[in-house]
């Protein structure tokens, strides 16, 4: 990997990788960013929320221009594959070369977005290229809750023109995005003794492709926790199923891969369970053959449980699962492809008592937004849960006359004979939030190439992290 080219560009990115920075546990990370600065001489100081900001001065013949705000977040989602020993507040991710591709070993890889930071810290370094006044954000806990965002104070940028390096597709330049809210319900329950007499089974479905709740969420791809309820629900309509243990998912922004439940059926119906098992298995591969080539599923004899849910919360939560929507709810009029709204059925867990469902809305649409955030409200409150609302972030209102899209546009046309694509995406960006700070701000949003995101097949395309590369500093000398 040390041969990749630019070097420094590179470089960067893989002394990032070596640094834990979950969210909302971004010390470390931020520790980095101020000793980079400290050791290079760069301008650096880091805000109450643990915004780091550097600046640097522009080059000779550019200081009269305006200055320029380059930003990315400094957290990274954590996902790793069931089989893959690692700990994301102290390992390092190991990345590593598969083709035209840069993957991680059994983890998210995390470009998503330390690529974004390492431009950012490449063009700090590089005394060669061309630029007015530089203003490099890097924020906080923008998987989680955009709390970086949220804190960052009016006055603390002086720049006017922003350029976000969070996207993942090249060729497109985003000037708009969705806003969300999560909505969160859980199901109280007391425990009742596991009845002897029963099969008690484990069934297991994974390695479902996941990916980005926003960016991913028209791509057809299974949510495990809703595969999984469903054929729980089947079998529940059959016979007298007991739930001891059911767990699916992890962030609220990703959708799930994987789901799994210890349940018991009475001993008469074990046989019948195992063909139910076989002719629903092969339903869902007829179903998602496309979109889904690789998932698996095993149900394997288990240990009597000492106790199980008890019967009607069990009942009540196999309803709200089967009924809570997933997936598009609404596409946009305004701009063909685009996804206007949209829901994530994203973790199932049990904890003290309780099992927490977590869901995540999008909508380019405020009012779209609260009516599907109501819309899964009423459907787990009439199954008997507790329900609430997270405080929400909001959209990034597109300005097809945006100067720095245009910019951009006219740069990668340059250099690479295409048009680029002007767009919005239906993923949360942090710029929906800036507008409300500095409602001057000009803002496009572009990167490289990544696949996958959000989980631990995520890629990051080596020669489209080129292209990106040339194209941000002809953006700047060009601004």
């Amino acid at each position: 990997m040390e041969n990749l080219e630019p070097q420094m560009l590179w470089k960067c990115f893989f002394d990032i990788c070596k640094v834990p920075r979950p969210s909302k546990k971004e010390e470390k990370i931020i520790q980095f960013l101020l000793d980079f600065g400290k050791k290079h001489n760069i301008e650096t100081v880091k805000d109450h929320a643990g915004n780091v900001l550097m600046k640097k001065p522009a080059t000779v013949g550019y200081e009269k221009h305006e200055t320029v705000v380059l930003q990315a977040h400094q957290d990274m989602v954590c996902e790793k594959n069931g089989d893959t020993m690692h700990d994301f507040d102290n390992d390092p991710i190991l990345p590593y070369i598969d083709g035209e591709w840069l993957k991680a070993k059994g983890t998210t890889l995390g470009a998503d977005n330390g690529i974004g930071m390492a431009a950012m810290l490449a063009v700090a370094l590089d005394k060669n290229i061309k630029h007015p006044a530089l203003e490099l954000l890097f924020t906080v806990d923008e998987e989680t809750g955009l709390t970086g965002a949220f804190e960052l104070k009016s006055g603390f940028l002086s720049g006017k023109k922003l350029l976000n390096l969070d996207s993942e597709d090249d060729g497109e330049i985003f000037i708009g995005c969705a806003g969300g809210v999560d909505t969160v319900a859980q199901f109280a329950y007391n425990q009742e003794v596991a009845p002897k007499d029963f099969y008690y089974f484990k069934i297991l479905f994974t390695e479902f492709l996941g990916g980005h709740s926003g960016d991913d969420i028209d791509k057809n791809r299974a949510c495990a926790n809703k595969i999984l309820n469903r054929f729980l629900w089947s079998i529940a309509k059959k016979t007298d199923l007991v739930l001891a243990k059911i767990d699916g998912g992890n962030l609220r922004n990703a959708i799930a891969r994987e789901a799994f439940a210890v349940a018991g059926v009475p001993f008469d119906f074990k046989e019948k369970l195992m063909i139910e098992y076989n002719h629903f298995v092969a339903d869902i591969k007829a179903e998602f053959a496309a979109a889904e080539p690789k998932w698996k599923s095993t149900l394997d004899t288990a240990a009597t449980p000492e106790n199980i849910i008890e019967k009607s919360v069990a009942k009540n939560l196999f309803n709200a699962l089967y009924a809570c929507p997933h997936g598009i709810i609404r596409m946009s009029d305004d701009m063909l492809g685009l996804v206007e709204t949209s829901t994530n059925l994203a973790s199932v867990k049990m904890k003290d008592g309780k099992i927490k469902v977590e869901t995540s809305q999008r909508s380019s649409v405020a009012s779209a937004k609260q009516d599907i955030a109501n819309m899964v409200e009423c459907v787990f409150a009439l199954a008997g849960a507790e329900v609430s609302h997270g405080d929400g972030y909001p959209g990034w209102k597109p300005n097809p006359n945006s100067e720095i899209a245009q910019k951009v546009a006219a740069s990668y046309k340059k250099l690479f004979g295409k048009e680029a694509k002007i767009r919005a995406i239906h993923a949360g960006l942090e710029c929906g939030l800036f507008s409300e700070k500095y409602p001057e701000m000009d803002m496009a949003s572009f990167g490289p190439t990544m696949r996958g995101v959000h989980s631990p097949d995520e890629r990051l395309h080596i020669g489209d992290t080129q292209k990106f590369w040339k194209l941000l500093l002809d953006v700047l000398e060009n601004l």
